[in-house]
């Protein structure tokens, strides 16, 4: 699969815009009760996970102080992995966090790579 080594540039801006388009979409429904979930700004921990996930997803989708933006959304997940899966079981398969672990790591990823092409950060010279 050499070929793709070309696009990976391409590919990272990608991955970056549709990982934080997702992390948006979970913020958008604790805050909002957008994408047919349920606002669950009455309890201050999801408030803060959900203005986390909105902003930083935000952030992270146009590639905007992405490697801030992104150490806090791994921080986040990481958080919510050991205060709701993990007394549930030893492997994230088992109690249901497996999404949790993949945001963690590769926001953890985009926080040490930054923003890359097709991004504010870019556009700025920062990127």
């Amino acid at each position: 699969m050499g070929f793709l080594t070309k696009f990976s540039p391409q590919i990272y801006a990608l991955l970056r815009f549709v990982t934080g388009f997702l992390f948006f979409c979970h913020g958008a429904q604790k805050l909002f009760g957008w994408f047919g979930g349920e606002a669950q700004t009455g309890v201050p921990l999801m408030l803060v996970a959900g203005i986390i996930e909105f902003g930083g997803g935000l952030l992270v989708a146009v590639g905007f102080l992405t490697r801030y933006a992104a150490f806090l959304a791994s921080g986040l997940m990481a958080s919510a992995y050991f205060m709701a899966h993990a007394s549930g079981g030893l492997l994230p398969i088992v109690n249901h966090g497996e999404t949790a672990v993949l945001y963690c790591f590769v926001f953890l990823y985009m926080a040490a790579r930054g923003s890359g092409v097709w991004s504010v950060d870019q556009a700025m010279g920062k990127g």
